[in-house]
């Protein structure tokens, strides 16, 4: 099942050195891991509700398993700091949802929970 690394991060307008080391460098970080960016940031987005002023990054991977791997793995704890020093934001790892998956079978499982209590 896919996973997913989002982050929504908030950017100051002036990118220090460190965070286009960082940019340039991550890509070969994510590759041993299957990872691949399916959104880094776009500055052409619609808000249809609420606010977002962040930015947003989408990186996808095989699994979960490659997901941690990749977080964990010394070559981008390394990279890390690189970014975390100038760049404050939140990270998330997260399950996508299987090929096939029923959005109507999840609505008829909560109904069931939520008849149950």
């Amino acid at each position: 099942m896919p996973a997913y690394a989002i982050g929504n991060l908030r950017p100051r307008a002036d990118l220090p050195e460190d965070v286009l080391v960082y940019i340039e460098r991550i890509q070969a970080t994510l590759d041993p891991f299957g990872g691949r960016f399916l959104v880094h940031g776009a500055p052409e987005r619609e808000v249809r509700e609420g606010t977002w002023p962040d930015a947003l990054v989408i990186i996808a991977f095989p699994s979960l398993t490659d997901a941690r791997a990749w977080y964990d793995s010394s070559a981008y704890q390394e990279l890390l700091p690189l970014r975390t020093r100038h760049i404050d934001g939140d990270i998330l790892l997260i399950d996508g949802v299987a090929s096939g998956y029923d959005p109507t079978a999840t609505a008829a499982a909560l109904r069931t929970a939520q008849a149950a209590t």
